[in-house]
This record gives structure tokens, sequence and C-alpha cells, in this order.
């Protein structure tokens, strides 16, 4: 799928997921909610890190570009040693490790370990560089061209500064979920890990499908493309994805944010 279409999914997710902690009794303080939201949307990008002509690529100008063309090389590498007789010669890593599963739960547990370790700052720089990706992808028309990317830095550099001040007030949200001593934003990698995911997931409804399972082998292949019959597939970013996929999304967000404030 195309980016925006990334960011809808990934927001709906994470509100999916207020709506279901609420109905379990552990409910999202609302800066849980919005910020697990926008990282989130922000996350469902991420694995097109190995991509070159993807949203995450431009979105830190020459750091993101320099950090694609060393991860689409490492994913290559990774591909080449790792793949069975049945797996396809590939020129390039793009959907091969940073779209599969493990991938999410190290960027995710790496996270985790990061916020709960480096202090507030650390928690900055994992807010603003989710809140840069949010923005680029729900907010693409706005911030196509190179000359918007300093208004969208200026944008998500404010907006992780507030919601870290918000959520380090008492009950904003810092220990929601892991509530022990330390612990605080140690439930920043769920919606990071669950971005990687539903982007995977996403991926994988398209005509080339997506190896999530990788690196458990299925039949003679390791780097399996996972997905539905392919009558059921469609190609990333037709009409399928425009008018069906993204509306549907943001339906879904909207009554999973809903059911999570407990407003219905």
């Amino acid at each position: 799928m195309m980016g925006p279409a990334h960011s809808l999914s990934g927001a709906a997710a994470w509100l999916g997921v207020g709506a279901a902690t609420a109905a379990m009794g552990q409910p999202m303080p609302w800066p849980v909610l919005l910020a697990g939201a926008l990282i989130c949307a922000g996350a469902a990008l991420a694995p097109d890190l190995d991509h070159k002509a993807a949203t995450i690529s431009r979105a830190f100008g020459p750091v993101s570009r320099g950090l694609c063309e060393i991860v689409d090389k490492l994913s290559y590498a990774v591909y080449k040693a790792t793949k069975k007789r049945g797996d396809p010669r590939r020129s390039g890593g793009h959907r091969t490790l940073t779209h599969t599963w493990l991938w999410a739960v190290l960027i995710g547990g790496g996270t985790s370990v990061l916020a709960i370790t480096g202090g507030r700052w650390a928690v900055l720089a994992i807010l603003f560089v989710h809140m840069v990706l949010a923005i680029e992808g729900l907010l693409w028309r706005a911030t196509r061209g190179s000359s918007s990317d300093v208004l969208v830095w200026l944008l998500a550099g404010t907006s992780a500064w507030i919601l870290a001040g918000i959520l380090d007030k008492p009950d904003g949200g810092a220990d929601w979920l892991f509530t022990a001593p330390g612990q605080e934003y140690l439930w920043l990698g769920l919606p990071i890990v669950l971005g990687a995911l539903v982007h995977d997931i996403g991926d994988a409804l398209t005509v080339s499908g997506c190896p999530i399972l990788w690196p458990i082998p299925v039949g003679r292949k390791r780097w399996y493309p996972i997905g539905p019959p392919k009558a059921m597939r469609f190609r990333a970013g037709s009409w399928v994805e425009l008018k069906v996929l993204m509306p549907v999304f943001m339906l879904l967000g909207g009554v999973g944010g809903a059911a999570a404030l407990n407003f219905i």
C-alpha cells in the first residue's frame, strides 16, 4: 500500500486497541490514545525505510536518504544469506527484512528500552521522529515538496514537546499499563510494533505479498510472500486502496476512538 493508507491503518489500529483495553478495564488516558495513534501512524511507514522512493526516505532529508541506502543494502545482504532454493533472485532489499514480524518486535522492543533508559530526551526523540512520519503520512497532500520539510519538523517538534509534557503529568499516561517504578514510557514500543505489523499486513494484501513470517520457512521458501488468494489482491495505489480501504480505516478509527473514550 501507499503511505497515506499505511498511516491511516496504523492510527485506526491503535484506536482499536484503545477500545479493546477500555473494554478490558485498562482504559488509556486520552494523551496515550492520541500519542499512540500518532506514533502508530508514523511507525506504519517505517518498514519502507528499505525503499528510496518511500515517504520515510525523504522525511528527514539527507539523513533518512542515507539511512535508507544502508537499510536496503543490509536487507539485501540478509536476504541473500538466508534465502532457500525456492526464493527468487532479487536486485534489492525492498520488502524483505524490514517487512517481517521479527523486525517489528526488535524495533518495538528497542524503542521501549531506549524510552525507559534514555530519559526525557530519548522520549522526545522517539515522539519527534514518529510525529514527522505521521504528519507526512496523514497530511500527505499538504506536505508535498521539500519546501514544507522545515514546517513539518517544527510542527512535529512542538507536538512532541507538548505531548511529553502532558504525558508526564499525574495521570497523564507516562506509566499507563506498566506501573512499576522505572517503567514509565515502557508502552511506547507497543504502537511501534503494531504499526510495523499493520504495514506488513497491508502490503500482504497487494499483488506482491509480504514475507511477514521470516525467518520461519514455508515449503521451499524462507521469504514466502504471505497474502490472500491472487484474485483478492490489488495493486498499491489502486482504486481499491483509495476508494475502499482508506474510508474504511477512517471509519474504524473513528469508532475505535469513540469507544476508547467511552463515548459509545
